[in-house]
């Protein structure tokens, strides 16, 4: 009896023990997933080609006075760090202040003579309508007095003239920026339209080529581009199509310029570059080779979806793109990575659009081929 006693005890006493561990709430403790990466870094030399090119400011202007004269003084030189409005030359200013004075003198001169002519026409009026004036001498002074107002309205318009002739000896920058090149002294005589000055605006760069007419048409506006700097050697820049020309220009070299994307801010115009650019043909477009375990399964024929890493958040996002075959084992992306992009490469079945994350490792620098889409 006793140990059956024994044995109920023990029974209900581990039934608290099971009920007391069970109300307890669980703690869950979110893990920041470590992902495997791979960098969509550079092209290969598959089907592209590589041309030099110099660096340039994608706003630039070259300046020079709206009127001549002699350079009275220069006020900046080459590579001065400049503000908008701020005076960068001064022509003499004194041929500009004597006519003006002259022009003033004119427009005193034939404000007088419209008095005198507006006063004849009323004196021809008041004879005229007391019968003893004529029609001609009528006629005649009404002319003189309309000749006089035009006159006056010539006279005005010249002296308008000559007071912006006398703003313009003053030369002011156009907008912020930097002075790229000097051409020009003090006591200098310069014409018109002359050039003196280029200037930098600051802001976005961008790299200009000459792109021989055998692959000029195998480029296209918007593709992606390479771009190495000579000054930071082992380093390379994504680059944009912004422009290609239409016109040959020397040695019938079509120019063609490319826009960049987060560039070094030590970069400055002048610069030599060289430009990695994507070939295509008449039936194709470049693309990407990207591992397959990169990408998760779209309904859609064609897409796919990969995780791209987002290092402002320290998250991934998912991303469609789409796929056109394959090659050495390997997926054609043809739309929706560019150069630069971390894709993820492992654990994709465990990951969510926005998920934070940390990279196994820093992502290897791998150099997908570019090719042709038949």
């Amino acid at each position: 009896m006793k140990l059956l006693c024994l044995q109920i005890a023990m029974i209900l006493l581990s039934a608290v023990v099971i009920l007391s561990g069970c109300s307890k709430e669980e703690q869950v403790i979110e893990e920041i997933r470590s992902v495997k990466t791979i960098i969509v870094q550079e092209l290969s030399s598959g089907q592209v080609r590589k041309f030099p090119g110099i660096v340039q400011a994608a706003e630039s202007s070259a300046l020079s006075f709206e009127v001549g004269g002699q350079v009275e003084q220069v006020l900046v030189d080459i590579g001065d760090q400049v503000k908008k409005e701020q005076v960068l030359a001064v022509l003499d200013k004194e041929p500009y202040e004597l006519l003006m004075k002259s022009s003033e003198a004119e427009l005193v001169r034939a404000k007088a003579n419209l008095t005198n002519k507006k006063a004849d026409y009323e004196r021809e009026g008041a004879i005229y309508r007391e019968g003893a004036g004529s029609q001609k001498r009528l006629d005649q002074a009404r002319f003189g007095y309309e000749e006089a107002g035009a006159g006056v309205k010539y006279t005005v318009s010249k002296l308008n003239l000559a007071r912006r002739d006398l703003r313009k000896t003053t030369l002011y920058a156009p907008y912020d920026g930097s002075i790229g090149r000097r051409m020009v002294e003090p006591h200098m005589e310069v014409a018109v339209g002359q050039e003196l000055f280029e200037i930098d605006a600051i802001g976005d760069m961008e790299v200009q080529v000459d792109i021989p007419e055998t692959v000029v048409n195998r480029l296209s506006v918007g593709a992606a581009t390479t771009v190495a700097l000579t000054a930071r050697p082992g380093e390379t820049v994504a680059g944009i199509i912004s422009y290609v020309g239409t016109m040959a220009g020397a040695a019938n070299a079509f120019p063609v310029k490319v826009a960049l994307r987060d560039p070094p801010s030590d970069i400055q115009s002048g610069m030599t570059a060289e430009v990695t650019f994507p070939l295509q043909d008449h039936n194709g477009q470049t693309g990407y080779l990207i591992p397959p375990q990169a990408f998760l399964p779209s309904k859609e024929p064609g897409r796919a979806f990969v995780f791209v890493y987002d290092s402002t958040s320290s998250s991934v996002k998912k991303t469609a793109v789409r796929l056109s075959g394959a090659q050495d084992n390997q997926a054609i992306v043809a739309e929706g990575l560019a150069a630069g992009d971390i894709v993820a490469v492992a654990g994709l079945a465990f990951l969510s659009d926005g998920q934070q994350v940390r990279l196994m490792q820093q992502p290897a620098q791998v150099k997908p081929e570019a090719f042709q889409l038949k």
